[in-house]
């Protein structure tokens, strides 16, 4: 059922936004690839960027789904790219043999969405740089 992850996925004409900002229970990572898949359809995106800064860790369950959501994107015609992996993460992944097939990763939201050749500007810089 659509929205019963909670998680908001935002659409940024073409590109979808999905930050998770906390621990994830199985049934919400489940339904969150449901409302990402359903918003991929919707609005016909070119790419998903899933920001996963704010988790201390990504255990195997959430990384088959992440996997799942980047697979199901793919046959959708959007590409999928991961940001804001911490290196513990990282290193619980590669010591639990767990890799992440389909998915780019990127450091950023903003190097993320300069692969889709889109530009995103730091509003507070520009500020700066006009005063």
């Amino acid at each position: 059922m659509p929205g019963a992850s909670s998680i908001p996925v935002l659409d940024f004409g073409g590109l979808l936004l999905v930050s998770i900002q906390g621990e994830l229970p199985d049934d919400a990572a489940v339904s969150l690839q449901e409302d990402i898949t359903d918003a991929v359809v919707r609005t016909g995106s070119r790419g998903v960027i899933i920001d996963i800064s704010s988790l201390d860790m990504v255990d195997s369950f959430l990384a088959r789904v992440l996997a799942e959501i980047a697979a199901s994107s793919r046959l959708l015609a959007a590409r999928t790219v991961l940001v804001g992996m911490r290196p513990a993460v990282a290193i619980t992944l590669v010591e639990l043999g767990l890799s992440l097939p389909g998915m780019d990763t990127a450091r950023t939201i903003t190097d993320a969405a300069a692969d889709f050749g889109v530009t995103i500007a730091d509003t507070v810089q520009e500020e700066r740089n006009t005063t």
